[in-house]
């Protein structure tokens, strides 16, 4: 999946507005524009589209965390220049206060079975020998079961 991909349904799932995404970005101390956001979240073959970097989206999913459960007291989040999908589920896993019966039941919600042994392998440092790489797979169905769950089964995606 693409940055712009992943902030294009992550925008869906959460019912964000352009302006939502501004002041999302200020609020860790970094300025984009609504025109940027716009940019964005056009299609790939539009001549407008602008790719968002690793450290644009990195810097979204930390908003992220800050709007759904707070800032912590005297810290100031580096913004990660490099980002995977282990990082994106990771951090959308912080975001949503989800524990693994919660990661599992999201993945199922988009018909996706996977088991705890595999899922805690996403979250484990790329030096371990159980570390495993998320695919897009299956970023793609998690991201399909929040939208499940936070917009409801029968509206579409």
């Amino acid at each position: 999946m693409t940055n712009n991909d992943i902030l294009r349904r992550l925008r869906y799932v959460f019912d964000f507005h352009d302006t939502k995404i501004v002041n999302m970005f200020a609020s860790v101390g970094e300025q984009v524009t609504p025109d940027q956001v716009k940019r964005w979240l056009k299609k790939d073959d539009d001549p407008y589209f602008k790719r968002c970097t690793d450290k644009q989206l990195a810097t979204f999913l930390n908003a992220l965390i800050i709007l759904r459960r707070g800032r912590r007291e005297g810290v100031m989040v580096e913004h990660e220049k490099k980002i995977t999908n282990n990082l994106v589920i990771r951090k959308l896993k912080i975001a949503m206060d989800y524990k693994s019966d919660d990661m599992l039941a999201t993945l199922e919600l988009a018909g996706m079975t996977i088991s705890d042994h595999e899922l805690s392998s996403f979250f484990r440092k790329p030096g371990n020998k159980h570390y495993r790489e998320c695919k897009d797979q299956i970023l793609r169905n998690f991201i399909e079961g929040l939208t499940k769950k936070c917009r409801g089964a029968d509206k579409p995606a």
